[in-house]
């Protein structure tokens, strides 16, 4: 859709502004992620802890993909519909969306701007996580404490 509204005038403008409001709203969620992940690490089985340590570059991601999604989500979606609504993006989007949506032949967008802006914060979220563990995994040199030290100790023995 924004490809096809690149050519009303003014759009890049309202582009941009939107863009930065919504990384902003998934920059003050993302403040609220730590005590969420917390609760995730604390209520962990022995079983998911040993998942974890013999299990994939991102087997932990994993773990609190799935253990703390729906409540990121919660805590994500506000602060994103709040962002989005300050400059009108949500009216804006579904307007848009709405005609692009009734044009035959095209491939449908959803309208819901909100729910696709939280869904992809989190998606970038879960994104870096990731990176970071493959590299604490991988890198001696990135284990910063001595928690990861002691943790990874045995993983890279069980590696070689």
């Amino acid at each position: 859709v924004t490809d096809k509204l690149k050519n009303v005038p003014g759009f890049i403008n309202l582009e941009n502004e939107l863009l930065e409001k919504m990384n902003r709203g998934a920059e003050d969620a993302a403040k609220e992620a730590k005590p969420i992940f917390v609760s995730a690490i604390t209520s962990m089985t022995f079983n998911d802890a040993t998942n974890i340590l013999l299990g994939s570059d991102n087997a932990a991601t994993e773990y609190l993909n799935r253990t703390t999604s729906q409540q990121l989500y919660d805590k994500f979606n506000p602060k994103i519909v709040a962002s989005l609504d300050k400059i009108g993006a949500n009216n804006l989007w579904k307007k848009a969306a709405d005609a692009y949506n009734k044009i035959p032949l095209v491939t449908k967008v959803n309208n819901d701007l909100d729910d696709y802006v939280t869904k992809e914060a989190l998606k970038g979220l879960f994104v870096k996580i990731a990176e970071e563990e493959k590299n604490i995994r991988r890198n001696k040199g990135s284990r910063t404490t001595d928690l990861l030290k002691k943790v990874f100790a045995k993983q890279d023995a069980n590696r070689k």
